[in-house]
C-alpha cells in the first residue's frame, strides 16, 4: 500500500460520528398570539440579562436604554407563535435592579410567564386592561404610548424614591415594561406586582378616593365574585380600619413619603386599594404556581431561535418560593417588599387588610390644567378643586382622608 493511501486511510479512521442533539425548549401555554409573544419575550429577556453583570450603579443612559429583537420565519410552536414579530424591553437594567430591590427572583419572574396570563376585571378604566399571571403574583397592564413616555419621565425619580425608602413603599411596584409588534401593530405592557398575597384569598375589595358621592357601582360590577366597592359602600360597612396606633403611625409615614413623591411629579387621581382577608373563612387551597409538567421538550426551531433555559435549571432540586409572612399576629405589620398586611386590632373581627396605592399614572398635564381653568371660571375655585384638583391639593386631601380611615 502506498504511503499516500495509508495516510488517507488513517485520516478517515479518525472521523467520528456525531449524534444529533435536540435542544430542550419550552412550550408556552398560550392560545393568544399577542400573549405568546409577550411570554416568549419576557423569558428571552431574563435569559439574556443573566449573562450581563449588574453595574455598580445605574447611569443616566440606563434610563433611556432598550433591547430589541426581530424574529422572522419563526416556525417553532407555529400554531400559537406568529412567524414574524418584534419584542422590545424598555430600561432592562433599571427594571432588573428594581426587581432585585423588591426581592424578586429572576427565574421565578420568568416562570410566572410560562402559562398565559388571564384578563381580570380588576378595573375597566377607558381602554386599559389588566391581566393576572397564573400564580397571581403579577399584573400586566396594557398601556398607551403616552403612558410609556410618562414612565420614562418618571422612572429616574421613582427609582431614587425606592432606593431612599429602602423599597418600603405603598406605590405600585413596577417590574418591567415591554412592547410587542405583530402585523405592524404595537402593544405596550407594564408589569406590576400584585398588592394582595397570592397565598391568601381576598374576600372584599375597596377602591377608595375619599370622595363621598351618590353614585353606586353598576349592576355589572355588583355581579362580580369580588366587586371593587367604592367609598359609599366602605362608609356603610366599615367607616374605619382598626389597626392600632402603632401600625397607623408606621403606615402614615410611608403614605406621606409616597404621596409627596406623586405630588412632585404632578400626579393625581390615584386611589387607596384595600383588600380584606377573613382569617376564619375556609377557602379551597390555592393552586401551585406551576405544575411539574409546565416544561416540555421539543425539537429545535428551524430558524435556529433558541428558547431560554428553564428557570428550574441549576436549582439543585430546591423549590424556591417567595418568602411570605403567612402567620400574622394581632400586633404585627407584615412587610417583606411584597405587600403590607395589617391585622385588625379588634380581634373579634378576624380580618387582615392589604393596602396599596393604585392608578398613579394620571398626569396633571395640559388637558387637566385646561379642565381646571374652565371649571374655575364656571363654578368657582372650590368646586373646581373637587372636580379637577391640582396635584398638591389632591395629595393633601387624600392624606387627610387616610388619616381618618386608619384607626
Amino acid at each position: 500500500m502506498s504511503s499516500a493511501l495509508k495516510g488517507l486511510t488513517k485520516t478517515k479512521s479518525k472521523k467520528k460520528k456525531v449524534k444529533a442533539f435536540h435542544q430542550k425548549v419550552k412550550v408556552f401555554r398560550a392560545n393568544d398570539p399577542k400573549m405568546a409573544v409577550l411570554m416568549w419575550g419576557v423569558s428571552h429577556s431574563i435569559s439574556q440579562l443573566s449573562h450581563v453583570p449588574p453595574p455598580v450603579m445605574l447611569l443616566k443612559d440606563d434610563f433611556k436604554a432598550y433591547s430589541k429583537i426581530k424574529i422572522d420565519n419563526h416556525f417553532y410552536n407555529k400554531e400559537n407563535m406568529p412567524g414574524h414579530f418584534k419584542f422590545k424591553e424598555y430600561m432592562p437594567l433599571v427594571f432588573r435592579n428594581l426587581r432585585e430591590r423588591f426581592s424578586i427572583d429572576e427565574r421565578l419572574y420568568a416562570r410566572s410567564f410560562l402559562i398565559q396570563p388571564q384578563f381580570t376585571d380588576i378595573m375597566k378604566a377607558s381602554e386599559t386592561k389588566f391581566l393576572l399571571t397564573k400564580d397571581k403574583t403579577f399584573y400586566i397592564k396594557t398601556m398607551e404610548r403616552e403612558e410609556v413616555e410618562m414612565m420614562h419621565h418618571m422612572m429616574p425619580s421613582y427609582h431614587q424614591h425606592i432606593v431612599e425608602c429602602h423599597s418600603e413603599t405603598l406605590l405600585p411596584q413596577y417590574l418591567g415594561m415591554y412592547r410587542t409588534t405583530l402585523e405592524n401593530k404595537e402593544y405596550y405592557y407594564l408589569v406590576i406586582r400584585n398588592v394582595f398575597s397570592s397565598r391568601r384569598n381576598v374576600h372584599k375589595k375597596f377602591v377608595l378616593k375619599g370622595l363621598q358621592t351618590e353614585k353606586e357601582n353598576k349592576d355589572a360590577e355588583k355581579m362580580k365574585e369580588i366587586p371593587s366597592l367604592k367609598d359609599n359602600e366602605f362608609s356603610k360597612e366599615y367607616g374605619k380600619l382598626k389597626i392600632g396606633s402603632e401600625a397607623k403611625e408606621f403606615l402614615m409615614e410611608k403614605f406621606k413619603k409616597d404621596i409627596n413623591f406623586l405630588g412632585r411629579h404632578n400626579i393625581l387621581d390615584y386611589s387607596l386599594l384595600v383588600g380584606v382577608h377573613d382569617t376564619e373563612r375556609v377557602d379551597s387551597e390555592p393552586e401551585d404556581e406551576l405544575d411539574g409538567d409546565d416544561y416540555e421538550t421539543g425539537e429545535d426551531s428551524a430558524d435556529g431561535l433558541d428558547e431560554p433555559s428553564s428557570p428550574n435549571d441549576d436549582m439543585d432540586g430546591r423549590d424556591i418560593k417567595f418568602q411570605r409572612t403567612d402567620s400574622i399576629h394581632s400586633s404585627e405589620i407584615a412587610f417583606n417588599h411584597e405587600y403590607y398586611a395589617v391585622p385588625c386590632s379588634d380581634e373579634s373581627m378576624h380580618e387582615v387588610y392589604y393596602l396599596g396605592l393604585m392608578d398613579v399614572l394620571m398626569y396633571y398635564g395640559a388637558s387637566k390644567k385646561a379642565q381646571h381653568a374652565a371649571k374655575t371660571v364656571k363654578h368657582g375655585t372650590k368646586d373646581a378643586e373637587h372636580s379637577t384638583p391640582k396635584p398638591q391639593y389632591y395629595g393633601s386631601r387624600f392624606l387627610d382622608f387616610i388619616e381618618t380611615v386608619l384607626e
